[in-house]
């Protein structure tokens, strides 16, 4: 199976059912549901996501964290395939419109804004994003705890901020937020375990803690679930305030 056959079973697919589904809604139904930033919320995820990630993956390939079957992708763009960066914009896309999905069900149910918010909990949420930052600084310093110490370093400081921004809205939230985040991932533990089962991409056991269930090394299952946690607090970050009328809450 090479990279971009990957894409066309794995990913595209989904993509047009969720895509099919957000046609299907009635355009009041739409901006009565998501807010009025629907139409961009998801497309400026992707781009920000494309712009923050092209450094950081192409510094993992370079330093051999993880690398590619040359004869599974179209062709490289400095150390990262091709297909790579589409996948940048693909995940979001895909993330982002299954969190519209469970939001305009759960507001069309009237049940996400009913949660009582504590006092504490934008600095109680941030909190652990940032104590995840600093374990990934301390992984960074031995070989095998390189590549989850640059995830954590690179995605745990970001959704910490945007908690901190948030919080107050994503806890009353928190149905949406966790079953935005599970399935998606869960979805691509399963295509990622696929997809290095095919020889698509390879990890490296030098810079890895070693835990592989299912063949999915931990640091993979961390990737897929901290990206996804990026998507859906930065999809509501856009749309919520437009929601909610007022900022962060």
């Amino acid at each position: 199976m090479s990279y971009l056959t990957f894409h066309l079973v794995f990913i595209v697919p989904p993509l047009m059912l969720l895509g099919w589904g957000l046609v299907r809604m009635e355009p009041g139904q739409r901006v009565r549901l998501l807010g009025r930033r629907w139409w961009w919320a998801v497309p400026a995820v992707a781009a920000i996501a494309f712009v923050y990630t092209t450094p950081w993956d192409n510094y993992l390939v370079w330093r051999e964290v993880w690398w590619y079957g040359p004869d599974r992708v179209l062709g490289t763009i400095g150390h990262v395939p091709v297909e790579e960066y589409l996948f940048f914009l693909l995940q979001p896309f895909l993330t982002g419109m299954w969190t519209y999905h469970v939001l305009a069900r759960s507001r069309e149910a009237g049940r996400e804004t009913h949660r009582e918010v504590p006092g504490t909990v934008r600095v109680a949420g941030a909190l652990p994003w940032f104590g995840l930052a600093a374990v990934g600084g301390w992984l960074l310093t031995f070989d095998s705890g390189v590549y989850m110490g640059l995830i954590l370093v690179w995605a745990a400081p970001v959704v910490g901020a945007m908690w901190l921004y948030l919080g107050p809205a994503l806890w009353r939230r928190a149905g949406v937020v966790g079953l935005a985040v599970a399935v998606p991932t869960l979805y691509l533990w399963v295509a990622d375990i696929v997809a290095m089962a095919q020889g698509i991409w390879e990890i490296s056991e030098r810079y890895t803690l070693g835990p592989r269930p299912f063949g999915l090394p931990v640091e993979e299952a961390a990737f897929f679930l901290i990206t996804n946690v990026l998507i859906v607090f930065g999809t509501l970050l856009f749309l919520v305030p437009g929601m909610d009328g007022q900022k962060g809450r």
